[in-house]
């Protein structure tokens, strides 16, 4: 029931309720004039709000009203909008992933590389020939990590029908288990029966990868170009972008993002090398007392695929797995280098990179995660090395942009 009530304009009486908010919707009605002792035009206010001793409930309109001025209007459009363009930013990341992915890749190389491109301008030395022997080291050093690898590579790879026919006669001890999945899938699925365990490395692995980690001649042309006008003209395009906004406030910001992105990244991309090597060492170590062949091609590439935090650790284990499982007549003799692999991984990750890192760089493993899984399925593998350095980028840009204090939360 819908209750009216009536009040003198400008005298409310001491009886009149306080206005609640958020709980009933209230409608003025002006222009008329009522009859009353003094004469005086009054302001009629229409209350829905229903009280139990009003003798019946409102009205299906009257519930759709008080409904409908409950919701947050505001923030359901904007949630909206940041919805809207978080997927079009995705599908402008995946349509144009060809020419993206070099060019953020050449950005953030060059971002890592910037001290020592600075440390050249220091000394007087000319940007286009600063950028000519950074450009010259890192080619060196890519060339020497595909050097290392290619040949045993191939030959690996050559061999992937026996390896797993190999790999098939060595995992029979799994053939229950797996029989048993299949008379599962069988049952829901009667189209797809196959006779065994299939293991296909040339097709359903290494195909793949080759295919996502061979880029076209292109984007390589595009990558090594961006990288090496980004080093050449580094000066120039930071004094561009803090040179853009006009109040100083601004620009000294701006200036800050700029230097605190390059100090976090370099300090990142050196830090993680030097631990990288020493994983790689310890691979070494453990393939040679495990009596693994190419012991140097699984050190170089572990310490590769260290780079890509939990995922690079896990493809070197189940890598030193198979290849243990090549190598040995027993699955426990194939399980000693991964096992220990994997407790030598387990320190570096938990106890020795987070004293190493400190503070400053120590990230969020939610974040870590969630980055990585985002790039690996947008861009794939290169992806997800850029993964890591991208979450810095931003989580550094959004602390100069949004500075907050810290709150120390009680325990």
């Amino acid at each position: 029931m819908l209750e009216h009530q009536t009040r003198r304009a400008g005298a409310p009486s001491a009886g009149d309720e306080p206005p609640c908010r958020n709980h009933f919707a209230s409608v003025a009605l002006s222009g008329g004039c009522w009859a009353n002792r003094g004469g005086c035009p009054t302001e009629v206010a229409l209350d829905i709000r229903w009280r139990p001793q009003d003798g019946g409930p409102p009205d299906k309109e009257d519930e759709d009203q008080i409904a409908l001025a409950g919701i947050p209007w505001e923030t359901v459009a904007q949630f909206a909008t940041v919805g809207i363009f978080f997927v079009a930013f995705c599908a402008v990341l995946d349509l144009a992933r060809n020419l993206l992915l070099p060019v953020v890749s050449a950005f953030v190389i060059g971002t890592m590389l910037g001290p020592l491109s600075a440390l050249a301008s220091r000394y007087r030395m000319p940007s286009w020939l600063s950028a000519s022997l950074l450009m010259i080291v890192f080619v060196g050093l890519v060339s020497l990590v595909v050097t290392l690898l290619s040949a045993p590579l191939v030959e690996w790879i050559g061999k992937a029908p026996d390896i797993g026919h190999m790999i098939r006669d060595k995992l029979q001890v799994f053939d229950r288990p797996l029989a048993a999945l299949r008379d599962v899938r069988n049952a829901l699925l009667p189209g797809n029966k196959d006779g065994g365990l299939q293991i296909d490395l040339g097709a359903s692995l290494v195909a793949p990868a080759l295919t996502v980690l061979s880029p076209a001649v292109g984007e390589l042309v595009v990558f090594f170009g961006t990288l090496f006008f980004f080093l050449m003209g580094r000066d120039d395009m930071r004094r561009f972008l803090v040179q853009v906004f006009e109040d100083r406030d601004l620009r000294l910001r701006t200036l800050r993002i700029l230097n605190d992105v390059e100090q976090s990244l370099t300090s990142y991309l050196s830090l993680v090398t030097v631990i990288n090597f020493t994983v790689g060492v310890g691979t070494a170590v453990i393939a040679w007392i495990a009596g693994l062949p190419n012991v140097a091609v699984w050190a170089v590439l572990a310490f590769v695929l260290n780079y890509i935090p939990y995922i690079g650790p896990l493809v070197m284990s189940v890598v030193l797995f198979a290849v243990g499982i090549v190598t040995f007549p027993t699955l426990a003799q194939a399980a000693v280098a991964p096992a220990c692999f994997v407790a030598m991984a387990t320190l570096e990750g938990h106890f020795i990179t987070p004293s190493i890192m400190g503070r400053k760089l120590t990230l969020n493993p939610l974040n870590v995660f969630l980055a990585l899984a985002f790039w690996t399925w947008l861009w794939g593998p290169i992806g997800a090395f850029l993964a890591v350095p991208l979450l810095i980028t931003a989580l550094v840009t959004l602390k100069h942009l949004f500075p907050k204090p810290e709150v120390n939360l009680p325990r």
